[in-house]
């Protein structure tokens, strides 16, 4: 099965996932759950709790114990996404060719819905720890923490992007805003995934590392696409950075030396999983289309 294949398939394994934590029911807040809906189930490209899923294949594979992990990271994503794309932080219109969530319904119910994702998500983790046994309650307690600071840090970075908007900053506070603003949520799904598969500790450190490269890979991706990419491919307006004065690795190092780099990074993360060999190739291809992808 090639990796496009591969692709397919977990992503709709996670839609038939999220599927069930959908609310339905007619109530006084069914337009909040519309709201919730229509942007987790947008047509996202699932990165996320696809490498959860896929970390812990190298090690196991009943991926029953790492889904509930993977739903949760998902709806983390989505709630981010809402918020970012809001008037105040960086005001778009368009997310995967659709009106963006405070478009289609409006601000207050957009913010509504971002938090009530985010929320779920804890409800979703929380339930998962209220039936683990004594012998595993440890290590996902420990996961569970190790999921909060990183969603902790996925806003600081994004808090520290917004402030950085119009000013000339340092490569050390450009390296911060993709490491946390990004890097945080994707390093995080590789970690858990091994984590949850009770890896040994040196296979944790050659994920990490890995996952640190496709993190800052699949950022400064962004930054190319939002310099050059198609706007129909996309589904969202080019440009957007520029025009916000956002500082990226394209407007730090020019659209060819941010190429330079992100083909550098993909390369060392590569790297870092050759030793799991076949049982590492859908991390590898990742690798691969996160920098090549098109949007």
């Amino acid at each position: 099965m090639d990796f496009k294949q591969n692709l397919e398939i977990y992503q709709q394994m996670i839609n038939k996932e999220l599927e069930k934590y959908l609310k339905k029911q007619k109530c006084p807040e069914e337009i909040l759950n519309q709201s919730m809906e229509y942007s987790l189930m947008a047509g996202g490209k699932r990165i996320r709790p696809i490498l959860v899923i896929a970390t812990y294949e190298i090690f196991k594979k009943d991926i029953k114990k790492c889904m509930p992990y993977a739903v949760a990271i998902e709806m983390i994503h989505n709630f981010s996404l809402i918020h970012d794309d809001l008037p105040g932080i960086d005001n778009d219109d368009f997310r995967h060719g659709k009106p963006t969530n405070h478009r289609q319904f409006n601000e207050a119910t957009a913010i509504l819905a971002g938090d009530a994702l985010l929320n779920n998500a804890y409800i979703i983790l929380s339930e998962d720890l209220k039936n683990t046994s004594i012998q595993e309650i440890n290590n996902k307690l420990s996961v569970f923490n190790e999921f909060s600071v990183a969603v902790d840090r996925m806003i600081a970075g994004e808090f520290v992007d917004t402030e950085c908007e119009g000013k000339q900053i340092s490569e050390k506070y450009l390296e911060y805003i993709h490491k946390n603003k990004t890097g945080a949520l994707l390093k995080l799904c590789i970690r858990m995934g091994a984590r949850l598969a009770n890896c040994e500790e040196e296979d944790l450190e050659k994920l990490s590392k890995y996952a640190d490269g496709i993190g800052l890979a699949f950022q400064i991706k962004d930054d190319i696409l939002s310099e050059e990419g198609n706007e129909e491919i996309l589904g969202k307006p080019v440009g957007n950075d520029k025009a916000l004065g956002k500082c990226t690795y394209v407007s730090k190092y020019g659209l060819e030396g941010a190429k330079e780099i992100l083909d550098k990074i993909t390369k060392e993360a590569i790297k870092e999983i050759q030793d799991y060999g076949e049982k590492a190739y859908f991390l590898k291809e990742l690798a691969l289309y996160i920098k090549n992808r098109s949007k």
